[in-house]
């Protein structure tokens, strides 16, 4: 069965459609559930902003990638606002590449 890590690695890659940041390195992943038994992932996670319009565009590629990791038969993307985002979310690789440090 698919593993944790194996899915922070495919979240690591796919990037925010409009900042081009990793959702992982942009700290909008809250959490990862994986229900082994269904072979169901859930990935917990929020946008920068509540009014963002960009859910489909970030939960697709979401859902197309870790539903393409062996085991993994259905994937769910759970989107909270609590806690809200803020930048101190973010790896300090994102904050070097959006020339915040």
């Amino acid at each position: 069965m698919v593993t944790k890590k194996q899915i922070e690695e495919v979240l690591k890659n796919i990037p925010d459609p409009e900042i081009g940041v990793s959702l992982w390195d942009l700290g909008l992943i809250y959490g990862i559930h994986i229900n082994k038994k269904t072979g169901t992932v859930t990935v917990r996670m929020t946008l920068t902003t509540i009014g963002c319009p960009l859910f489909s565009l970030i939960s697709g590629p979401i859902q197309q990638e870790v539903g393409a990791l062996a085991g993994v038969k259905k994937v769910d993307v759970d989107l909270t606002f609590d806690p809200p985002w803020n930048m101190e979310r973010m790896s300090d690789t994102a904050k070097k590449q959006l020339g915040f440090v």
